[in-house]
């Protein structure tokens, strides 16, 4: 579970990172990655809408994009705000799957 201090939690901070952020699309999910410099821990925002599937099934892929993102967060720099968009295929992938994308998408755009 990721801590409040980790969450991204109003629509501007979503708004600011998916417009001004690094894009890394997969197949599954877009990640947006903003670094902001500053001395706050990463912080993490999830999009599930309802084209992913009914309410367990969004919950499911949530709650797998948040475990992910708790496994990585030791690799992550200070200031890194990050949302990841979950795509409809996020609906039948393996957690398995969804940690290798999203983690090579973090790889990818994070800097450290």
């Amino acid at each position: 579970m990721l801590a409040r201090g980790n969450r991204i939690t109003r629509g501007a901070e979503y708004k600011a990172v998916v417009r001004g952020g690094a894009r890394c699309a997969g197949a599954h999910t877009v990640t947006y990655v903003v670094s902001s410099g500053s001395d706050r821990p990463p912080r993490f925002g999830f999009i599930v809408s309802k084209q992913v599937g009914s309410a367990v099934v969004r919950n499911t892929v949530r709650r797998r994009l948040k475990a992910v993102c708790a496994q990585a967060m030791a690799d992550m720099p200070e200031g890194v705000e990050v949302v990841i968009r979950a795509l409809p295929a996020a609906a039948a992938s393996d957690f398995s799957s969804l940690r290798d994308e999203v983690t090579r998408c973090l790889r990818r755009r994070v800097t450290r």
